[in-house]
């Protein structure tokens, strides 16, 4: 079993911000597969299983906000006992430029709040990521992640998402060093 976790904030207001990529990325593959979250409130998130490649796939939002992501990945990974290689992270970076995506083995947080709370919660960082680049950043970071998404940028936001899922599903089938081959 593999667990996928999209980062990003709960509620309306958050929902098409730059810091919610990850949200947006889980929310599209669940939707490709036709499957439904459910709010799993012990863990801590919405979470839905899908099949890819005959192999059972969790797909998780944490419902802790950013900062507090690493307590639901954590509860989830320890319920249904996935091991740290088998969790792949999907976030956004405010380094990278809108329309990037990188894919990274291990790493340090790189001044990401949500990594910083999985690295701290798992006692490594030795997980699987995918980055979407947000940037380049205008004004203060706390304030721009915040930020909806300019229309402007809304139709090449369906392609990067879908370049992020196509990548996931790379890393599920010919593993991390192939994928990172392919798109970064």
């Amino acid at each position: 079993m593999k667990l996928i976790v999209g980062l990003g904030n709960v509620g309306d207001k958050y929902c098409f911000t730059r810091h919610n990529a990850g949200f947006m990325a889980i929310d599209r593959w669940a939707l490709d597969e036709n499957a439904s979250f459910k709010l799993d409130s012990k863990l801590k998130c919405y979470i839905t299983k899908i099949k890819f490649n005959d192999e059972d796939i969790l797909l998780m939002k944490p419902t802790t906000f950013m900062n507090l992501s690493g307590e639901a990945v954590r509860a989830v990974s320890d319920y249904y006992k996935i091991d740290l290689k088998d969790i792949l992270i999907i976030y956004d970076d405010i380094a990278m430029d809108f329309g990037r995506i990188r894919l990274r083995a291990n790493g340090s947080d790189g001044g990401h709040n949500g990594i910083k709370s999985i690295v701290k919660h798992m006692n490594s960082s030795s997980f699987n990521r995918i980055k979407i680049g947000i940037g380049p950043q205008i004004g203060p970071s706390e304030n721009y992640v915040l930020q909806n998404f300019p229309k402007t940028q809304l139709e090449d936001l369906k392609a990067i998402l879908d370049k992020s899922i196509e990548a996931a599903k790379s890393i599920i089938t010919v593993g991390m060093e192939k994928s990172q081959n392919k798109f970064n």
